[in-house]
């Protein structure tokens, strides 16, 4: 039996024992699922609702499953079912610092246990909403922020026998020759994946420690430090392919790629450790393995690359929230299912999910080795969390900092749109609402255009008019036009629909930012649709075909990236998947109209 078939059969078990004791999990339950909605959930116990990171739901259905089972719950004075509520740590603090009376998700999904990815989360809620919110915040795990490199890049840079720092990946993503300056000119530039520090702890994490490597400092990281390592770290965030909200999708468009390897994409990932752990096991985001379910682990492995200047921890406490809608009941049931985490027998289960337990002596070769790209003896310095003012001056520079973006939004206004959504709401007016309500994260220097598609309109465009689409605003820099960019958007609702040219309106706009794509921007296509294609005389194949050469011909420097909505069940997720696939984008899952504004910030965080 490999390491593979070992944890995958330790999780089935723990999955089984989960539902056959009515404690299913609801992973990636969304902003509108709801927590009774699963089998076996109205059980009779008291309701143990966890808002934990999306990298710890398979851990956590295996401790609620042994939780059952354990002394600290034979001590209550009724039965307690865990139920996991994926929410992202950045989005959950943001919840929480704005309301301890309601939970932004609905009372259905409120959680009585916050399991952030770090205590810079649950630090930052309680100099927001007050301490007594998340009093008693503790570790009961942890695992390092590390760079995900594939194994023969990372061995082009002499590693593991040679560290690497990140000033080195801040000088190769600076270096004209990339991968050049290493004998390696084929790969191109240097290319890093980062996920938006605004909701994800190893966003936030990977930019404290620029600021760190920028000072040279291993502790006392100041709001001072970081404001002198503005030039170093945009420097840095110019490597960046886009960002996103978790890591679990840029490893997921990893192990899909079908062609021209993991160069071709992305050269660096920062990532945790538990990720990357993920990946190597054939789970790339980390997703709840369900029975029978297979896992393949990808052709070629990522390396955890420790940074030279230290790594810092991603600590992740579990605490019992202080917060209206947590009952009695809840709070007593709650505090002995964050006891039981601390226990023997679950610190033991830490490293099959790629955890690392708190009690260094607890040895976790068996699963944390050299067979999935770990070496459990490294970090060699790790870098302390600094202080909330540190982590905030942090991220208010980032924002001025991240690399810019030109983005063109493509929205299907066909007849389908005009289906209900409910509350007097067609889907084109959730798709209005969400275009417009993201406009607060596009900067005056982005630049942005929006295009609709449907048969019977046409537009110049380049020069040339072009059926079937409708030019809402001209592709160029915001500057101070973003209340006109609202007005034209809205404008959408008077607007005609018909047929669904979705093809032709990829293609048009793909080889249109083909021609405007700059160097030095993330370049993408956001395109929504709630339907199949009906009237293109463009095929997909030979478009997938066109995207998939320019991403291997010349697309290194300026690539144009391809980030799907799929906008109702009605929506062609597969065709979207494989045109993002190509161009190394994402999809985005709406299929449930009222996601559909929570949808549009996930989009827009890759930017």
């Amino acid at each position: 039996m490999t390491v593979f078939d070992g944890v995958l059969a330790r999780r089935l078990t723990g999955v089984i024992a989960a539902t056959g004791a009515g404690a299913l999990l609801l992973a990636g339950c969304s902003a509108s699922g709801s927590l009774l909605a699963g089998e076996g959930a109205d059980d009779g116990c008291t309701a143990v609702v966890v808002a934990t990171s999306s990298e710890k739901v398979n851990l956590m259905e295996d401790l609620g499953a042994q939780f059952k089972e354990s002394a600290e719950h034979e001590g209550l004075e009724q039965c307690a079912t865990v139920h996991a509520v994926n929410v992202a740590s950045g989005k959950a603090a943001e919840y929480l610092s704005d309301s301890t009376e309601e939970w932004a998700l609905g009372a259905d999904t409120a959680p009585t246990v916050w399991s952030p990815a770090s205590t810079v989360w649950t630090d930052r809620v309680a100099s927001i909403a007050g301490e007594g919110v998340v009093a008693g915040a503790e570790s009961f795990t942890k695992t390092p922020v590390v760079f995900g490199m594939p194994e023969s890049m990372a061995r082009a840079l002499d590693y593991p026998e040679q560290p690497i720092s990140i000033a080195e990946i801040r000088d190769l993503i600076a270096d004209p020759e990339g991968w050049g300056a290493v004998g390696k000119p084929i790969w191109g530039s240097f290319k890093i994946a980062k996920t938006n520090p605004n909701s994800s702890t190893t966003g936030m994490s990977t930019l404290l420690m620029q600021a760190y490597a920028a000072s040279g400092k291993s502790e006392g990281l100041t709001a001072e430090d970081v404001a002198a390592a503005e030039d170093f770290s945009r420097t840095f965030e110019s490597g960046a392919i886009h960002y996103g909200d978790t890591t679990g999708k840029v490893l997921q468009n990893l192990a899909d790629k079908t062609s021209g390897g993991g160069s071709s994409y992305v050269s660096a990932i920062a990532l945790e450790e538990t990720s990357l752990y993920n990946y190597n096991i054939g789970n790339p985001d980390s997703h709840t393995v369900q029975p029978g379910e297979t896992l393949t682990p990808p052709d070629e492995k990522l390396v955890a690359v420790y940074p030279e200047e230290g790594s810092l921890w991603s600590d992740n406490p579990a605490v019992v929230l202080g917060a209206d809608w947590v009952t009695p009941e809840q709070r007593a049931a709650s505090e002995a299912f964050v006891a039981f985490l601390h226990t023997q027998a679950a610190q033991e289960t830490l490293p099959e999910y790629g955890f690392r337990p708190l009690d260094d002596a607890i040895d976790v070769s068996a699963t944390l080795n050299e067979d999935v790209g770990i070496d459990p003896a490294q970090p060699a310095t790790s870098l302390p969390q600094p202080d909330p003012a540190v982590v905030s001056a942090a991220i208010d520079q980032w924002a001025t900092i991240r690399k810019p973006s030109a983005v063109l939004q493509l929205i299907d206004i066909s007849g389908s749109m005009d289906e209900s959504i409910g509350e007097g709401r067609s889907r084109l007016d959730g798709a209005i609402e969400g275009s417009t309500t993201t406009l607060g994260q596009v900067r005056s220097t982005d630049e942005i255009g929006v295009w609709a598609f449907t048969t019977g309109i046409s537009s110049e465009i380049d020069g040339a008019e072009t059926p079937g689409i409708g030019v809402v605003r001209e592709f160029s820099t915001l500057g101070g036009d973003k209340e006109g960019l609202r007005t034209s958007i809205e404008d959408l609702a008077n607007s005609q629909r018909a047929g669904t040219p979705m093809y032709d309106a990829i293609a048009t706009a793909y080889d249109y930012m083909q021609g405007h794509a700059e160097p030095g921007r993330i370049n993408a296509i956001v395109v929504l649709s709630d339907g199949e294609d009906t009237d293109s005389t463009t095929r997909l194949d030979t478009l997938i075909q066109r995207i998939n050469a320019d991403q291997q011909e010349g697309g290194n420097d300026q690539p144009v990236r391809i980030f799907a909505i799929a906008y109702s069940n009605n929506a062609d997720v597969d065709s979207l998947q494989r045109l993002a696939t190509a161009s190394g984008g994402q999809v985005f899952d709406a299929t449930d109209p009222q996601k559909i504004t929570e949808t549009f910030q996930s989009v827009m965080n890759n930017f």
